[in-house]
């Protein structure tokens, strides 16, 4: 009855109306009178960002904020992995033979979550690390290794919530939402990067050109809550030990090492 209950509500409040309607006050003037409201619930840390809060004429200028140079570090070490994103590391794994990843009791199918049957293959027994952003993180997305864009595509049209009743009582919200997937040859294997969207507002904006990236480096940003996923190819990678769930890490904090580079 509950999950009926809550499915109902997330329908009702995510369609393209009411999406839109919340789009357009986000980028408004007048969502500078919460500005500051916004930054004080969330406890956003002021000193890190690039500007002063009052220099931030909407609530989506805030969100998409840029942090003030050397606000994050990226881990030296040739062959590192390091995150992407701010957040609290909610699940590492491994991706089952039946290409499906389990997510706070909740079943996904990698096949639904990249929509791509060539890229199914490749991570078969790979490893999957997810990242939850809250309101209260840096919501700009920096690639966690360097090397080549082998593939670039977009999925899904709604977003369910991504918290802890999200994930619950959503649709599978992490192979249903809106959501792009980037692909990446880097040195020991490939890696596939998937930046899924959040409840109402379906906006991941990529910043890079070209078709390299470079670890650390800004590659794109999200304009609400979110949710990252790395998909590792299998045996291509060795994880830190020290990431035990959940985790809060930082952009820029190594979460593994390429194994080639061992």
């Amino acid at each position: 009855m509950i999950q009926n209950i809550y499915r109902s509500l997330i329908e009702l409040t995510n369609g393209p109306v009411t999406s839109g309607i919340l789009k357009r006050f986000a980028r408004s003037k007048a969502s500078r009178l919460i500005v500051r409201s916004f930054a004080k619930v969330y406890r956003l840390n002021e000193n890190e960002m690039e500007k002063p809060l009052t220099e931030y004429p909407t609530l989506h200028e805030l969100f998409i904020r840029k942090l003030k140079a050397g606000s994050r570090v990226t881990d030296p070490i040739a062959g590192s992995i390091t995150s992407p994103v701010d957040a609290v590391i909610k699940e590492i794994g491994i991706v089952n033979a039946e290409h499906e990843i389990e997510v706070k009791g909740k079943v996904y199918s990698i096949r639904e979550m990249i929509g791509n049957d060539k890229a199914l293959l490749t991570y078969h027994g790979g490893t999957y690390v997810i990242f939850y952003l809250s309101p209260s993180h840096y919501h700009r997305i920096h690639s966690p290794v360097s090397g080549k864009i082998t593939g670039q595509w977009t999925l899904g049209k709604k977003s369910y919530p991504v918290n802890r009743l999200g994930l619950k009582y959503g649709k599978n919200p992490l192979s249903k939402n809106y959501r792009t997937i980037t692909e990446v040859e880097h040195g020991g294997g490939h890696l596939a990067i998937i930046k899924v969207g959040a409840m109402f507002v379906n906006s991941i904006e990529p910043v890079h050109e070209g078709n390299f990236l470079t670890k650390g480096k800004e590659m794109a940003y999200f304009t609400f809550g979110s949710t990252v996923v790395l998909l590792f190819e299998k045996g291509s990678v060795t994880l830190d030990p020290s990431l035990k769930t959940p985790v809060h890490i930082k952009v820029g904090e190594r979460i593994g090492i390429v194994k080639d580079s061992l």
